[in-house]
């Protein structure tokens, strides 16, 4: 081969070889393109994983949260905080509807607290707790709402000039311009077919993907959930701690609230002021319209004192017509004019159906100012309010606190006398426990239950006679008669003196021979005439010899007298039996028809009720009767 065939060959297969590496270097790029493809596709997939993932994840924690019964306002942070922290959202709130003066609003729910949100409130002129959104008519946010679908802005800018009137457009375009914002969402949130607000989402993306959009519905939904959840807590919340009639916070709320107010007082050495409240004449317009009428005036009462009390303070219906309201952070005088107040808003009220108007009696007491005893509060609170009464009614009074011998501290010394003399037969070592515990509890000051004690102490007399006797009675059978007693309009001199005798309308059975108290077998003549001395016991040989309870020996003689003549130990009838002796007897014998004996089993309460009803004119007056059944509705819901 000669020289020129070999270049010319060699030429050839150059091109050959350059001719395949093109073609090869077009299938490398080619297949490197693809990989380019793919691995962006692998990343999208793999972002589109970890969002699902995460969004499954949060998910999951929002329904345990709720699942747990955690307020509304955790699982609500938790989403907040899960589209801001976890899904590279740059802010998101949850506004509430709501009515101001200027017209339908949207409050901020639940957001975060970080620099937006500061730079924020002061755009707006308003802290973030105060800020309030007012949308334009035709508005992204209107029309959402009113669509039922997905709203979007493209600044904040446009958001807030939406949304908030005469917002300083040069401010708003610079906190706009700050912020790496492209899309604003607006996601409508209704609960039961009900508006209720909406989610926002500030996003630094311009365009909202569907599985994007997909996520955020499925918060939105939870955000529904998580409400609907909690309403139907709250309501059931609501129906075990208020009132029916009133939809004021019922008695035991009241006590248990009342507790932890002055827990927090004396931490915080802040005063607060309790306002005791009791509706005028109540007894004359049942009697005279009847108790439809009654129930309507104490519904204005409470829907009076609705509307005048702050959202932090405590207001309850304590019974019947009497109502208490708890104010923190509120000194005496502050409490003073918070009740003139009430009294006078009272006092405008009117009544459909009632020719007269309605007035209120009020007492007024600061904690810490007047007292650090809760039990004091309450007496002090009481007290003035009954004074109000006795001045004349539909005025204010501020509890005397040179004026407070409460009718604890006259039952403390009572039984500190009895068990330190040794006046009845009991455990001594037991005695001087008891002793030692009441003396304490006359100079506590924190708050403690003095009222307890002296239940406590009672139950344990009775037990040492009679075994079947029941833990908690004597709280009961109290309550109750307390109930009865300003049903029947005593005063509180009256209602305070019934109290100590009943802890002590019983102390002569502790005389009693202890085979007569357990006998099962009906008593024979001599073992009647001697259970029936007890009253005379009692009263006369047992708390004759203590002159703070000289004023109460004949509530105790007299308690097993009958309307009708028929009682002991003297026969008395009628209006000759002091009233308070007569709801000894009503309540003595409600609670034991109710009790088992060895002789006979528990009446039903149903059947306690009808033999009462049977008794009425014969051991038990007509009035009492009736004020005894009005009043067993109300016991049995404390």
């Amino acid at each position: 081969m000669g020289i020129l065939d070999w270049i010319s060959q060699s030429a050839k297969k150059l091109k050959d070889v350059e001719s395949q590496i093109s073609t090869e270097a077009g299938d490398v790029y080619e297949v490197y393109q693809r990989n380019v493809v793919l691995e962006r596709e692998i990343a999208q997939r793999t972002e589109e994983l970890r969002l699902a993932n995460q969004t499954l994840l949060t998910l999951e924690q929002v329904w345990d949260m709720m699942n747990s019964s955690r307020p509304l306002s955790s699982v609500l942070e938790t989403i907040v905080s899960s589209l801001y922290g976890e899904f590279g959202y740059i802010y998101s709130f949850i506004a509430q509807k709501q009515y101001d003066e200027a017209g339908t609003c949207y409050a901020l729910q639940t957001y975060l607290e970080n620099d937006f949100s500061i730079k924020l409130a002061d755009i707006v002129g308003s802290t973030i707790y105060d800020f309030k959104l007012f949308p334009r008519k035709d508005g992204v946010i209107e029309n959402a709402i009113l669509n039922k679908e997905v709203g979007y802005y493209i600044s904040i800018k446009d958001l807030l000039e939406d949304n908030i009137p005469n917002i300083d457009e040069q401010k708003a375009q610079e906190f706009s311009d700050n912020y790496n914002v492209k899309t604003i969402i607006i996601l409508p949130i209704t609960v039961q077919n009900q508006f209720q607000g909406f989610l926002s989402v500030f996003s630094p993306r311009k365009e909202l993907k569907d599985d994007e959009l997909s996520f955020l519905n499925l918060f939105t939904r939870q955000i529904e959930l998580a409400i609907t959840i909690a309403n139907l807590f709250e309501t059931v919340k609501k129906q075990a701690v208020t009132d029916h009639l009133t939809n004021l916070f019922n008695r035991r709320f009241f006590e248990d609230a009342l507790h932890r107010e002055a827990t927090r007082s004396l931490r915080t050495k802040q005063p607060f002021c309790l306002i005791g409240l009791d509706l005028d004449h109540l007894k004359r317009i049942n009697d005279t319209y009847g108790h439809s009428m009654g129930d309507k005036a104490i519904a204005t009462i409470a829907s009076v004192i609705t509307k005048t009390s702050r959202s932090v303070d405590i207001p309850a219906r304590y019974g019947g017509e009497e109502f208490f309201v708890i104010l923190p952070g509120i000194d005496a005088k502050g409490g003073l004019i918070a009740a003139e107040r009430l009294r006078t808003t009272i006092e405008q009220s009117i009544v459909d159906g009632l020719e007269e108007g309605i007035t209120a009696s009020l007492g007024v007491a600061s904690f810490i100012e007047q007292t650090t005893n809760i039990d004091e509060l309450f007496e002090m609170c009481d007290k003035a309010m009954y004074c109000s009464k006795q001045k004349g009614r539909n005025q204010v009074t501020l509890a005397d606190t040179d004026n407070m011998t409460s009718w604890q501290d006259v039952a403390i010394d009572a039984f500190v006398d009895i068990l330190t003399q040794h006046r009845i037969p009991f455990n001594r070592s037991l005695a001087t426990d008891l002793i030692e515990k009441l003396q304490i509890k006359q100079q506590d000051s924190s708050g403690a239950s003095t009222q307890e004690m002296l239940f406590s102490i009672v139950d344990s007399i009775s037990k040492s006679y009679f075994p079947l006797h029941p833990d908690g009675s004597t709280k009961n059978k109290v309550s109750l008669a307390t109930i009865i007693a300003k049903r029947m309009g005593l005063s509180k001199t009256e209602v305070d003196k019934l109290k100590i005798a009943m802890l002590l309308y019983d102390i002569g059975n502790t005389m009693m021979p202890k085979e007569i108290m357990k006998k099962a077998a009906p008593l024979n003549t001599l073992e009647k005439e001697a259970i029936q001395k007890h009253p005379v016991v009692g009263a006369r040989e047992i708390l004759q010899p203590i002159d703070s309870v000289s004023n109460i020996i004949p509530i105790i003689e007299h308690h097993h007298e009958n309307w009708d003549g028929s009682g002991y130990p003297n026969n008395k009838k009628g209006n000759e039996i002091p009233v308070t002796s007569q709801i000894i007897l009503i309540v003595d014998s409600y609670f034991a028809m109710i009790s088992y004996r060895p002789y006979r089993k528990a009446y039903t309460i149903d059947e306690a009720i009808e033999e009462i009803k049977t008794n009425s004119n014969k051991k038990y007056s007509p009035e009492l009767v009736e004020a005894f059944i009005y009043s067993i509705d109300e016991f049995k819901k404390l």
